[in-house]
């Protein structure tokens, strides 16, 4: 089942209603990966992992490390995602789905909001 995601305001068709955002942090160097769901108006945060720790970016205590990553389940519930684009960090934002992937933010400017696509509310 496919999914239309809102990029800085533009439609992007995705193969499934899942999707991967990954970053480099810009002070530790450390990579960030959050996988996503996109459930009628609404992004859901389904799991969370980390390669390391520090500067306000510390696994939760129900963090389980898991072949170099430290894994958590938010359960968080988003309308609207805005990434922050400094171009601090050499690369932007890799958002992937069904094997494609994509670069956000990379060179800095305002942020890039993700969003859900009107009027498509299956979940």
């Amino acid at each position: 089942m496919g999914a239309c995601l809102l990029v800085a305001g533009k439609a992007l068709a995705l193969a499934a209603p899942l999707f991967t955002l990954g970053w480099t942090h810009s002070v530790e160097k450390v990579e960030w990966e959050e996988t996503w769901r996109i459930a009628g108006a609404t992004l859901v945060l389904e799991q969370a992992r980390v390669k390391g720790s520090g500067a306000g970016m510390e696994p939760p205590p129900e963090a389980r490390l898991l072949d170099g990553w430290y894994v958590w389940q938010p359960g968080r519930s988003e309308s609207r995602v805005a990434l922050a684009a400094s171009g601090a960090t050499g690369s932007g934002w890799r958002l992937c789905s069904a094997g494609q992937c994509r670069i956000l933010g990379e060179n800095a400017a305002g942020p890039v909001h993700l969003e859900p696509c009107p009027g498509l509310t299956r979940p």
